[in-house]
C-alpha cells in the first residue's frame, strides 16, 4: 500500500503543544481538541500501536471500525481516512501518513487470546485490553467501554478467502500518521507490548506522540 504524506514544515516538536513519550508496553491517554493535529510515531520501527478514540464530553460515543471501514470501502486507514464514531460522525481526519498499512480488524491482544494462541504459559503476559482496561478506568470507563480498536502500523494482510495474518510491519524508525479532530476527542492507546508474534518485531519500543494547534497547518 503506497503511503501518503501531506504534512506542514511548520509542524515541529518546538511548536507541539503537546509532546508526549510513552514507555514500550506502556498505556496513555491524552485529550485533543476540534482543530488540532494529532501525530503518532513510530518512533523504532515495527511497532503496533493500538489506538481508541472516544467523543470528550460523551464517552459512549467512540470509535466504529465497522462504520470506518464501510465509509471508505477499504480494510485499511490510511491518508484521507475518515475515523468515524458509533454514532456515524467523523471524530478524525487522517492527513498524513509516511507508513501506508495500519490495521482496524484484528483487535487487541489480550490475555486470554494469548493463551488460546500461543500456550498457557503465556497466559500472564501483559496484554493490551489490560492496558485499555487501566488506562479508560482513569476517565470513569470499564472493561465494557474497550471496544475494536486501530492497531497504527500493524501490518495484518487479508486474503480473498478473509483469513487474516500478523506479519512483520513495514514502519521504518520516525514513521508516523497524522490526523485532525473533527470533535473534541480522548485519545486512548496502548503501546503493544505482544512479543509472541511478529506485530512489534518480536522487541516492543517507545513511541511518541505530539498534537498541533490548528494555526501550524
Amino acid at each position: 500500500m503506497t503511503a501518503f504524506i501531506q504534512t506542514s514544515a511548520a509542524r515541529t516538536p518546538e511548536t507541539a503543544v503537546q509532546d508526549h513519550y510513552i514507555p514500550a508496553e506502556a498505556p496513555f491517554s491524552t485529550f485533543v481538541r476540534k482543530g488540532q493535529v494529532l501525530r503518532i510515531e513510530d518512533s523504532y520501527g515495527q511497532q503496533a500501536v493500538d489506538t481508541l478514540f472516544y467523543n470528550a464530553h460523551d464517552f459512549s460515543e467512540r470509535y466504529s471500525s465497522q462504520d470506518t471501514m464501510r465509509e471508505q470501502g477499504a480494510a485499511y486507514v490510511s491518508t484521507g481516512t475518515k475515523i468515524m464514531s458509533s454514532e456515524g460522525r467523523v471524530m478524525l481526519t487522517v492527513t498524513a501518513d509516511s507508513c501506508g498499512r495500519h490495521d482496524t480488524s484484528a483487535g487487541a491482544c489480550s490475555c486470554e487470546s494469548n493463551t488460546v494462541r500461543f500456550g498457557a504459559y503465556t497466559k500472564y503476559l501483559h496484554a493490551c485490553r489490560d492496558n485499555f482496561v487501566i488506562e479508560v478506568s482513569k476517565h470513569g470507563m470499564s472493561k465494557r467501554d474497550v471496544v475494536p480498536n486501530i492497531n497504527f502500523f500493524m501490518n495484518v494482510p487479508i486474503e480473498p478467502s478473509g483469513k487474516m495474518t500478523i506479519v512483520d510491519g513495514i514502519s521504518s524508525p520516525g514513521d508516523y500518521v497524522e490526523m485532525k479532530a473533527e470533535m473534541d476527542v480522548l485519545l486512548v492507546i496502548s503501546n503493544c507490548p505482544q512479543i509472541n508474534n511478529p506485530c512489534n518485531g518480536f522487541d516492543p519500543t517507545p513511541i511518541r506522540v505530539l498534537v498541533w494547534d490548528d494555526g501550524a497547518a
